[in-house]
This record gives C-alpha cells, structure tokens and sequence, in this order.
C-alpha cells in the first residue's frame, strides 16, 4: 500500500504549496525589520515637521522622525552634504523619502529579506508616483553629488560618508540623467517609477495631506490583494481537492 501512496503523497506535497497564497493580512499595516523601525505601527502624535503626515499609523518614533531631520543623521551617521551644501528645495525630497522609508506601515507588498548587518528586511521596486518622481528630479538638478548608488561604494574612514578618492562632485543630472535614473538607482531599485500619477490608488505617494487621509493605505491594499489573487496558479484547488480526495480513497481501501 505504502508504494501506492508514495507518488501521491510527492505530488500533493508540490502543489499544496502554491495553493496556499500568503495571508494579505502580513502585507498590510506592517513594519520592517530594520535598524530604527518599530516591531508594529502604531500612533505617535508628536511626529516632527516632514513626518508629521504619518502620526495616526507609524512604523517610526518621535526621536527617529526628529533624527532624520538633521543634515548629518545619527540614525546611519549619513550626510546630504558630501559634495557642499545641498540645495533646501532638494534636502526636502531626501528627508520625505527618509520619512517614507522609516515611518509607513504601508510598503509590505514590497518588502523582501536582507542579508545585512543593519537590517533584515528592505523593499523593492516600490511603485513610486511619477510626479512624486519628476518633482524629486528637478528641484534637486542643481545640487551635487559624486555617485549614483547611495547605498554603497562611500569613504566611511571619517565616520560618516565622504566621495570616493576617485569620484568628481558633478551637479545631480550628471549622474541622474532622468527622473527613473534617480528614483531607482539611487537606492538600489528601492523604487521603481510607476506610470500612474498622485491621487490614482496605484502608486506609493511619498507626499500627502494627513487631513485627506493616507492614500497610501488603499495602494497597499489593492497590491496586497492583486498578489494574494496570483499567489495560487489558476486551476490547481480543484486539482488539490481532487487529489485529496483520491488519497482518501486510497486509505479506506
């Protein structure tokens, strides 16, 4: 009987896993595993300045948000002014994009598991809104900088990031010749443009008024929910019933 089982048994043991799509609850209104971020969201009605939108559901504190304000953090000991003095119109977009990484519980249909001595998860192609995007590129054109990934490759000797010995301080269209080229490569494909605008339910805003809500909520939602609906191949619950119920068979037999 054994042998009779055992090709069943293998079978029923590949599909059943794709049939079991992750619940959509762990893609909403969580944390990542990082450095600064809170194990779980949470109220913090003392959020400072820029982070301020996300004092009702945070995954940041009040010290995290007023931290990352300053122009040499100690949260990563990061300075936006490694090649002088970065434009304010520009410094806004970083510190909303920091605010954005540190304080919204709701990147999880993008966050992925890191092998990193500062933090164990990260998100991925986050579909950031194109306008959000085009914004970000073009108040900072005039500010300058010496690379293109800001996630490695810096002089560390000093404590806090200094240019490579090789690399030239150029204004930011030099190394980001786009609005994409900046958004993505920056942080290593942490964003990936998105062809929807502000305000669609279809893409990561990383600026809104907390007086309208936080639009951001029904974006993860309805990605959360497109890949709960794509997480079982179309077909295989009936197969798996199907299969069950023939083991069933062969049990009683």
């Amino acid at each position: 009987m054994a042998w009779k089982l055992t090709p069943l048994l293998l079978l029923l043991a590949w599909i059943a896993p794709m049939c079991g799509a992750r619940a959509r609850t762990d893609l909403l209104n969580v944390c990542m595993d990082a450095k600064h971020h809170k194990t779980k969201p949470g109220p913090e009605d003392k959020l400072h300045d820029q982070c301020s939108p996300w004092k009702k559901n945070a995954c940041c504190s009040v010290s995290t948000s007023r931290e990352l304000h300053k122009d040499t953090s100690l949260l990563y000991n990061f300075t936006w002014d490694h090649c002088g003095k970065m434009e304010p119109a520009c410094k806004r977009h970083f510190i909303q994009d920091t605010c954005l990484y540190e304080c919204s519980p709701n990147l999880g249909p993008w966050i992925q598991q890191v092998n990193q001595s500062w933090r164990k998860e990260r998100f991925l192609n986050v579909p950031l809104c194109k306008d959000d995007c085009q914004r970000w590129w073009e108040d900072c054109r005039t500010s300058h900088t010496c690379k293109s990934n800001w996630h490695k490759g810096w002089d560390w000797t000093s404590g806090s990031n200094k240019c490579p010995a090789e690399a030239t301080c150029r204004p930011f269209e030099s190394y980001f010749p786009t609005p994409a080229a900046l958004c993505e490569e920056l942080w290593s494909h942490s964003y990936k443009v998105s062809t929807y605008s502000r305000g669609s339910g279809r893409c990561i805003q990383m600026w809104f008024d907390p007086a309208q809500g936080n639009p951001n909520e029904e974006v993860a939602r309805f990605y959360a929910e497109a890949m709960t609906a794509g997480a079982a191949p179309h077909g295989t619950g009936p197969l798996l019933l199907s299969l069950a119920l023939m083991l069933q068979l062969q049990l009683l037999g």
